[in-house]
């Protein structure tokens, strides 16, 4: 995949850096509230707690969602992790590594859909994916040597939880910025 900016208008770079950062100000409210949640859900299955993960990818599905072009999912997400990272949260720079790997794996999502008609499903898809990179790197830093019931059920959430919990959240929040007109300069 190669991806330029180029063909980004002026007001695309604005709207997608906007959106990142607000996504990132979103990352710092969850990083608090996941302590106590994933205390909850550690009750009820082993790795269950990756259910929680989708939120932190609405920085590139949401990116994604409003400005369409490719590399957006990437910016958006690498963006709202610098700011979740520079604000101050429990993984440290860490996050970057994360939030640029779940953007490349949400433009994968993106692509193969053909990114044409945006929909829940699209969006679900580019969710899963970068669910399944999530879980999956979030197993390999801080969950090494739990058990394989462990590893299966973290990522499995974290993949479920992409393309629910994220993509459904970017997908409600896009209806009502459409419906405000803002979205009007990007065709909806």
């Amino acid at each position: 995949m190669s991806y330029t900016f180029s063909a980004w208008r002026t007001v695309d770079l604005i709207v997608a850096a906007v959106l990142a950062v607000a996504s990132g100000v979103i990352f710092v409210a969850w990083n608090a509230a996941y302590a106590p949640l994933s205390l909850t859900l550690a009750g009820f299955t082993p790795g269950f707690v990756g259910i929680l993960g989708g939120v932190w990818l609405i920085g590139g599905l949401l990116v994604a969602l409003v400005v369409r072009r490719p590399g957006a999912a990437i910016l958006g997400e690498v963006i709202a992790a610098s700011v979740s990272a520079i604000i101050g949260n429990q993984w440290g720079f860490t996050v970057l590594i994360l939030g640029f790997a779940q953007g490349l794996a949400m433009e994968l999502g993106f692509r193969l859909m053909r990114r044409n008609k945006v929909d829940f499903f699209v969006a679900a898809m580019a969710g899963a994916f970068g669910g399944l990179v999530q879980g999956t790197l979030e197993y390999v830093y801080w969950y090494p040597g739990t058990s394989p019931e462990f590893a299966m059920v973290f990522i499995a959430s974290a993949t479920a939880s992409g393309a629910i919990l994220g993509a459904g959240l970017c997908v409600l929040l896009v209806r009502a910025l459409t419906k405000t007109g803002i979205l009007a300069t990007f065709g909806r």
